[in-house]
């Protein structure tokens, strides 16, 4: 028997290998809630895909298929992106799960795309850096916890040392 959704879980998911951790997180508290699941990717800097530090999650490779000159190829990207995405909802095992790519700064895409959605909540991890990266970076995080209305649900991500 199929029953009716309700309310929606929007799960940010960024290029570091512990988003698996924040999707598998923001899965359970969707289901727990009986609501819809929206998986968001956001491309802020094509360079970094093409990176030698670039770690593949969940079947994102497709970054492996850029040479440096195309790593700026926004196109490939938000289809590998994509390809990303759809293989995060088939290790989550529901085929109802929505996804969207988006590009720009992360904090306000993700901020665009709960506003957008409908998001009851938004699921994003923390990846706890040192506090001169996050004054010269800013920290995405704190970014939408400041400028938004919609209740967060944040996943520390830090890896033990």
């Amino acid at each position: 028997m199929k029953t009716n959704k309700t309310g929606r879980v929007l799960i940010a998911l960024d290029y570091d290998p512990t988003a698996q951790k924040v999707a598998e997180a923001g899965f359970l508290l969707a289901e727990s809630m009986n609501a819809e699941v929206i998986l968001l990717h956001v491309i802020s800097d094509p360079v970094y895909y093409s990176s030698r530090e670039y770690s593949p999650i969940m079947g994102f490779t497709g970054y492996m298929e850029m040479g440096p000159l195309q790593s700026v190829n926004v196109d490939k990207l938000k289809i590998a992106s994509q390809q990303y995405l759809d293989n995060s909802k088939k290790h989550l095992g529901d085929e109802t799960i929505q996804t969207i790519v988006k590009e720009g700064d992360c904090a306000e895409s993700i901020l665009n795309a709960a506003k957008e959605m409908n998001a009851d909540i938004i699921v994003m991890g923390s990846h706890s850096r040192k506090w001169l990266e996050n004054i010269i970076m800013g920290s995405v995080t704190e970014k939408v916890i400041h400028n938004t209305s919609v209740p967060l649900f944040i996943i520390p991500t830090k890896k033990n040392d």
